[in-house]
């Protein structure tokens, strides 16, 4: 009687080899796969995503974790790979926290998809497994060894996690001793991908310049942990593979002669499609590698393109702080002394707002004393004007350091991303920040002020201009407004073709159009509000075309100065 599978004895060594062959292939497109994608992770912005999730899990307080596990207990039932979310929740809660999370999720989803498959979708799910043999000779192992073989198929890669759910559905066994062995072979796997994504998420910390947790002993002891959890994963999904197959080869071995050539005929077939697959797999994975190189060699362009395609995180602008009193004078309220920031700008600033950063770099004393400063100011006892003043100077001084830290420099996009807008370095009131979170998270959410993205300065030719005097919570309101006149009579920023009726503006209006549209119908409506001959051409109902200025982020230095 023909045996289903043959043994590897009875196989040619033509047949080994090109087995041998197809492995190298399939291991280095999978190299190749993970390489790409560890390149585009270190252009884009990874820890902002990673910060955006956990700032929602933490917003939804003790309901946060049991979202997550909803979350995965959703995507195991629609059948989408679980690794992406697996790794995310050991970015989010760590280690032990995560593991539990996804442990959790799986678990329900495995029964969830157990209960769909006997029951409800039982025909349809019955109907697919009858054509593919492999998994009627898993269901008669099922049979004969319970429990066992579905802990060994947890840890083996044979059948994938998602369709494994649905087909214990179909087996003789019973629920409980399905799930609790799926639950704990599952555990090996889920601490693996767990701490994949622990240590991502140091890794983008550290990139970004913020305080990756542990010194450099501890983070080489992880690395440590990591080579040793890898180790022992795939030791036992060997074992596990192993076991597998020697009893699913005993239930072919117990079928009819016509399902073993069946079984055989699907094995040839396989190995014929084997090299095609294989051979898509290798084409992904050199196309994930080249994305990745052209990512980390033109990682500007990448950033440019997310930016245009998706903007500056969402925020609903709103005031957090109460209105300041009229008639409240200086003497009567508490306020932050910016007069050393005020003189250094003076010194070192131009009408226009060019930088003699040549200057600056030489003397740093005052700019660095005062951004000291800013770390011990009695921020909540300012009034609301004072709190914003304090936060524009904040940035505007912390940005003119980081341009000296790295002086001489073309532009601020010379600066790595990592150490540019996104390195938690600057130390205010409230603790460490990045000046995105500055500006997207201190200043936007809490005041109603569009007006702030023409004071709040990145250094760059097509930035508004950097003011020679500090702002002060006094006159914030008319310093705010001179910015805003300054902007919308320099064709840096703005310019209107009556003729063509069309008006060319800065991208800082398609960046940021909701927050002028917290104090407008529209952008063209704030726009117009500034523009006399544009409010005109509005009124009389000939609605202008918008076009957007190319944005040049050459540095704000004098020598720069038109």
């Amino acid at each position: 009687m023909q045996q289903a599978i043959a043994h590897p004895e009875d196989r040619p060594a033509s047949a080994g080899a090109a087995d041998h062959w197809l492995g190298r292939v399939r291991l280095g497109s999978i190299v190749a796969i993970v390489i790409g994608v560890l390149l585009m992770m270190s252009v884009l912005p990874v820890s902002d995503v990673i910060n955006s999730l956990e700032s929602w899990i933490a917003g939804l307080g003790l309901w946060g974790p049991a979202a997550f596990v909803l979350m995965y207990v959703l995507a195991t039932v629609v059948m989408v790979p679980g690794a992406a979310l697996t790794m995310a929740a050991g970015a989010i809660f760590g280690l032990v926290k995560g593991t539990v999370v996804v442990s959790l999720g799986s678990t329900f989803g495995a029964a969830l998809a157990f209960v769909i498959g006997r029951t409800l979708a039982r025909d349809r799910i019955a109907g697919l497994v009858r054509q593919h043999p492999k998994f009627n000779a898993i269901d008669k192992a099922v049979g004969q060894g319970g429990w066992k073989i579905v802990a060994m198929l947890r840890l083996s890669p044979v059948v994938p996690f998602n369709i494994q759910n649905y087909l214990y559905g179909l087996t003789a066994i019973r629920f409980w001793p399905a799930i609790l062995a799926s639950w704990v072979a599952m555990l090996p796997g889920t601490f693996l991908f767990v701490y994949l994504g622990y240590l991502g998420r140091v890794g983008a910390v550290a990139a970004a310049g913020g305080d990756a947790p542990g010194n450099t002993g501890q983070v080489i002891l992880m690395g440590v942990g990591l080579t040793a959890t890898v180790a022992v994963t795939v030791y036992i999904t060997r074992l596990a593979t192993r076991a597998v197959s020697q009893h699913t080869q005993q239930g072919e071995q117990a079928d009819t002669c016509k399902e073993k050539q069946a079984m055989h005929s699907e094995s040839q077939h396989g190995r014929l499609r084997r090299p095609r697959t294989l051979a898509a797999i290798a084409v992904i994975g050199l196309l994930v590698l080249a994305g990745g190189v052209y990512a980390r060699l033109n990682p500007e362009g990448i950033r440019a393109a997310l930016l245009s395609f998706s903007g500056p995180p969402a925020v609903v602008m709103t005031e957090a702080y109460p209105a300041d009193e009229p008639g409240i004078t200086d003497d009567d309220e508490l306020v932050f002394d910016h007069a050393p920031f005020d003189a250094l700008l003076s010194k070192h600033v131009d009408p226009d707002g060019w930088v003699d950063y040549k200057a600056l770099a030489e003397d740093p004393a005052a700019l660095d004393a005062y951004i000291v400063s800013l770390a011990d100011a009695p921020f909540d006892e300012l009034g609301r004007d004072e709190k914003l003043a304090f936060l524009i100077n904040a940035y505007n001084a912390f940005t003119l350091r980081l341009i000296l830290d790295h002086y001489p420099v073309k532009s601020i996009k010379d600066i790595s991303s990592a150490r540019r807008w996104e390195a938690v370095r600057w130390a205010l009131p409230g603790g460490v920040v990045s000046l995105n979170q500055i500006e997207h998270e201190l200043i936007r959410p809490r005041f109603a002020e569009p007006r702030i993205h023409f004071a709040l300065v990145c250094a760059a030719y097509s930035c508004p201009k950097l003011r020679n005097e500090a702002y002060t919570g006094d006159r914030l309101e008319d310093q705010l407004q001179d910015q805003t006149d300054y902007t919308h009579t320099h064709d840096r920023w703005l310019r209107f073709d009556q003729a063509d009726n069309t008006v060319y503006l800065t991208a800082l209006y398609n960046w940021y159009g909701s927050d002028f549209e917290t104090v407008a119908d529209s952008v063209l409506d704030f726009v117009a509000g500034q523009v006399p001959a544009l409010r005109e051409a509005m009124a009389s109902g000939d609605v202008p075309k918008v076009r957007w200025l190319d944005y040049d982020w050459k540095l704000n230095d004098v020598h720069n100065a038109p």
